[in-house]
């Protein structure tokens, strides 16, 4: 059965059309899709020589390793609370 809470969200991303299926907000779909259309161009300036699947990668491996710095920040950071509390 379908979940009625899913929506779908028409975004562009680096020139081509995406259509995303999920619960989030058509806001914040949109608001995720900007960061990486952002993200890719930014990527493509600096490496002009790489076609859009070399980017995409890039962009992704960016992100996860932002990703995986803020989850050991957030580590880190509970861990000082937890030392706090006592």
């Amino acid at each position: 059965m379908a979940d009625k809470n899913r929506s779908r969200v028409t975004v562009e991303i680096y020139g081509q059309t995406y259509t995303i299926v999920g619960t989030e907000t058509s806001g914040h779909v949109r608001y995720v899709a900007s960061l990486v259309d952002e993200r890719m161009r930014e990527i493509s300036k600096h490496n002009r020589h790489l076609d859009s699947k070399k980017i995409a990668v890039l962009t992704a491996v960016n992100s996860v390793n932002d990703y995986l710095k803020l989850e050991e920040r957030v580590k880190q950071l509970e861990e000082e609370l937890e030392n706090l509390k006592g």
